[in-house]
């Protein structure tokens, strides 16, 4: 069988615009096996983990269970939970970490400050929590979903737990099976593909910095997928940037002449300057899989053309 992430990879479908949309982050250590659907089909209490899920897609984020890298034991025994939550809005992103003894007290999270940006609400909810300087990367591995994220994403965790240690976890989903091995960078939620040791190491260190990795970028999960695409664009026209030079003031769906798959968007710079980008779907043919062991199917990548300085 061929993998899907080679198909891919073959067809050099483009990664721009095929970030998940999340404005925020929770990410919850979850030991043991992971179902396809980790949140209900692990030894985290399912609904607990159906509520966290409820919550956050009612107020723009994502859950995410991680695992640490190498073998991954539960023995059901009562444990605490290394948890971070994580802003992504640019110019305002936060990390809050700590260890929880009984993650149910998470439901309680001030879920319309996490909308709002705002960590010091959050923290007044869960005072275990605080905030952390150092990224977290996290790589999809769950097999379960995707044998792709299974084989390359694992390899991509041994390949570079040593290197960056305690600051690289696996994870249930980042969507796009098919361009792994898939990783997330928090807090900024800068979203990245077909990515090697050597990419993720450089990629960790330049966050480091506040500086921007091009390779691999799928798009900053702050944005809808046009707005990923858009902003993309201008990052591929200006070169060097810093991870928060960028922000999607608006996208407007039907572009200028109102037609269907297209917006535009304008991108702004912190120094002030702005850009008009139209945006359009492409269908990506030939038909490909989507995921290991599905039919194939026609893909929409997000197009963005060459931005024009406003």
């Amino acid at each position: 069988m061929t993998l899907c992430s080679d198909a891919g990879r073959e067809l050099s479908e483009p990664l721009a615009g095929t970030a998940p949309v999340a404005a925020w982050w929770l990410v919850v250590e979850q030991p043991g096996p992971w179902g396809a659907k980790a949140l209900t089909q692990s030894h985290l209490d399912p609904v607990l983990g159906a509520s966290l899920d409820a919550a956050a897609g009612a107020h723009g984020g994502r859950v995410a269970l991680v695992r640490r890298p190498r073998r991954h034991p539960d023995t059901h025994y009562p444990a605490s939970h290394r948890v971070w939550v994580a802003g992504t809005t640019p110019g305002a992103t936060f990390l809050l970490g700590g260890w929880l003894p009984d993650v149910s007290v998470l439901l309680a999270l001030d879920w319309a400050a996490l909308r709002a940006g705002d960590p010091s609400a959050v923290v007044d909810r869960l005072p275990d929590l605080r905030p952390e300087t150092e990224p977290l990367l996290l790589v999809c591995t769950n097999g379960r979903r995707d044998l792709c994220c299974a084989a390359k994403g694992r390899q991509l965790v041994a390949d570079l737990r040593d290197d960056v240690v305690g600051r690289v976890w696996e994870t249930t989903h980042l969507g796009g099976h098919r361009f792994a091995p898939t990783a997330v960078l928090l807090p900024h939620g800068v979203v990245y593909g077909r990515m090697d040791d050597k990419q993720a190491l450089l990629l960790v260190e330049s966050a480091r910095e506040g500086r921007f990795l091009d390779d691999g970028y799928r798009g900053r999960s702050t944005f809808s997928r046009p707005g990923q695409s858009a902003e993309a664009a201008v990052r591929r026209l200006l070169g060097d940037t810093a991870l928060d030079d960028l922000s999607v003031a608006s996208v407007v769906a039907g572009g200028s002449g109102g037609a269907e798959g297209a917006w535009d968007a304008v991108v702004d710079h912190a120094d002030g300057r702005s850009w008009s980008v139209a945006v359009r779907a492409e269908e990506q043919q030939p038909p490909r899989p989507e995921s290991c062991g599905k039919p194939p199917v026609t893909p929409i990548a997000y197009v963005a053309s060459v931005p024009v300085p406003r």
